[in-house]
């Protein structure tokens, strides 16, 4: 355990520091026109941080002990073909749906 004094030092210091990055976006360049080439990257933040997040989800679960498991994958799939001919959230929706068809159909629920 760390002392009183050293858990609040850090956290203080991670809130600055935390502020220091939001403001340095939102403060610095917030009244400001972004140039064409910084908004077009922009518009693929969400495309790039999606897949990050449910990557490892897929292929290693933590509910399955890190093994692949074919529902997470089958759900995989289908989210990524509603999300190439639909939405987001058509995507997240069909992920979901079929997530939970396959794993009752398995007898995993």
């Amino acid at each position: 355990m760390i002392s009183d004094t050293t858990f609040w030092l850090l956290t203080v210091l991670l809130g600055i520091g935390t502020f220091l990055i939001r403001f340095s976006f939102l403060g610095l360049l917030g009244g400001r026109e972004l140039p064409p080439v910084v908004l077009l990257h922009l518009k693929y933040i969400g495309v790039a941080v999606f897949p990050a997040l449910f990557t490892p989800l897929v292929l290693w679960p933590e509910a399955t002990g890190g093994n692949p498991d074919p529902a997470r994958l089958i759900a995989a799939a289908a989210a990524l073909l509603a999300g190439l001919y639909g939405s987001v959230i058509g995507a997240i929706i069909a992920g979901m749906g079929m997530l939970y068809f396959v794993q009752f159909l398995t007898g995993q629920i």
